[in-house]
């Protein structure tokens, strides 16, 4: 009977220590799966943090190209209104070359220097003229065609006249340049 004792009362040992075991398999289970709720939890905090952080980056040079460009651009209205002054000036002038007389002189030296500082205030602000010469090559980023017009000795697509020069604020058009262009057929 004292084996009996003995037998069961290492059974019971055996067993309470296999419960033991299994409490504590379950504890470290339970906190595993904590850690891991933890982690995955702090990786996407972590992820949401750096997403946010792009976006704020994403808007910072947002904010940065639109303030050079309402900078550089801020000026296209004035700038357009003050184009018709220009070749109002312009004509002006070849007009009063044309009908040169013993008064016209001073009034011709007036209106050249008018249009000398309005160029001067032009490029102070960066815009710049587009002046195509007769026989350069048509480019209908810069020059709006007027009209067609056969003419021999020339290519088609060649520049046969220019009605108005074509103006630039930096590298937006304010005006294309208005020309006549050839038509002349390739022979």
């Amino acid at each position: 009977m004292a084996d009996q004792n003995k037998n069961d009362f290492l059974d019971d040992i055996d067993e309470a220590e296999a419960q033991e075991t299994a409490f504590e398999t379950e504890e470290i289970d339970e906190v595993a799966m904590a850690v891991e709720q933890v982690i995955a939890e702090r990786d996407d905090f972590k992820d949401r943090f750096m997403r946010a952080l792009a976006d704020a980056e994403n808007a910072r040079k947002r904010a940065d190209k639109d303030r050079r460009e309402a900078q550089m651009y801020g000026g296209t209205r004035i700038a357009r209104d003050l184009i018709p002054v220009y070749d109002n000036l312009n004509r002006a002038l070849t007009a009063a070359k044309d009908a040169e007389g013993e008064g016209s002189a001073a009034l011709i030296e007036g209106v050249e220097l008018t249009l000398k500082e309005l160029l001067s205030v032009f490029d102070r602000h960066g815009v710049k003229r587009v002046t195509p010469e007769v026989g350069d090559r048509f480019d209908p980023k810069m020059h709006e065609a007027m009209f067609e017009a056969p003419l021999p000795g020339t290519k088609a697509g060649d520049i046969i006249q220019v009605s108005a020069e074509g103006f630039v604020l930096h590298e937006r058009l304010l005006r294309a340049a208005q020309v006549g262009v050839s038509s002349m057929p390739a022979g």
